[in-house]
């Protein structure tokens, strides 16, 4: 069994969407929301959808000002048997610059949410790495979180296992300019590990240029199971249950 733990399969980016699906028959994704419209599809899929676990949340790219109404959706619907976490959550300061403190707050305020339903916590922090820690250390607690499509180095990485904490591993381990990433999936265990497409982005080898699915989950761990020099088989059983255990699945 393998599981992708964290895709987007938004009916906008897939005219193909049930032949995705049905090709990760037998295995399981977590489709992860990031806005309203989002959200509401994620809701849609696991209700519709054995294998479809989901998250729902507010990216930092989707903050407005008004996002209170945002947070109700999202606290309406948190419990959800299918709804395993809050996210895609964090801090983005790559794309938005102007709007840092309003973003830390949304993103405090959705810790808390997480923290106040036992619900995993799944982060997007791009060039934000320094802020998304210092919040965590005060915010977390022993709550679950993911670092979803990890892109830091192995240094913070080591400051992170503090936490309650796994490490999303993306396609882009297979990317030849991914030296950063290798070193980290080189010298952090097995146990600290989880798989992800970011579908539809972030095509690993040899699909790279095309749109990412859920179904190439298993080139991630093919990199992996080379970088850590271990059976395929083992890379799948140990980030399976790790993710079974990080979301607290009911499979």
């Amino acid at each position: 069994m393998i599981i992708d733990t964290h895709c987007h399969l938004d009916i906008k980016d897939y005219d193909n969407l049930e032949e995705v699906i049905k090709n990760m028959e037998g295995n399981y994704m977590i489709a992860s929301g990031y806005n309203l419209e989002s959200n509401k599809h994620v809701i849609e899929l696991v209700n519709k959808y054995d294998n479809i676990f989901g998250t729902i949340g507010l990216h930092p790219s989707d903050v407005t000002e008004d996002y209170e109404s945002d947070l109700l959706f999202i606290e309406s619907n948190i419990n959800n048997p299918k709804i395993v976490g809050v996210g895609e959550i964090g801090l983005d300061y790559y794309w938005e610059k102007d709007n840092k403190e309003l973003q830390k707050e949304v993103f405090i305020k959705q810790i808390e949410l997480a923290r106040k339903y036992n619900k995993t916590i799944v982060i997007h922090s791009r060039e934000a790495i320094l802020d998304t820690y210092n919040i965590l250390d005060e915010y977390l607690g022993n709550n679950k979180a993911v670092l979803h499509c990890y892109s830091s180095n192995i240094e913070m990485a080591k400051r992170f296992k503090k936490f309650n904490i796994k490490f999303g591993i993306s396609g882009v381990l297979t990317f030849k300019n991914s030296s950063k990433l290798k070193e980290v999936v080189k010298e952090l265990n097995l146990s600290d590990l989880l798989l992800e497409t970011d579908s539809p982005y972030l095509t690993p080898e040899p699909y790279r240029g095309k749109k990412n699915e859920p179904s190439y989950t298993k080139y991630v761990a093919e990199a992996i199971a080379k970088i850590k020099e271990v059976e395929y088989e083992k890379v799948l059983e140990i980030t399976t249950q790790n993710a079974i255990s990080q979301f607290d699945l009911n499979i």
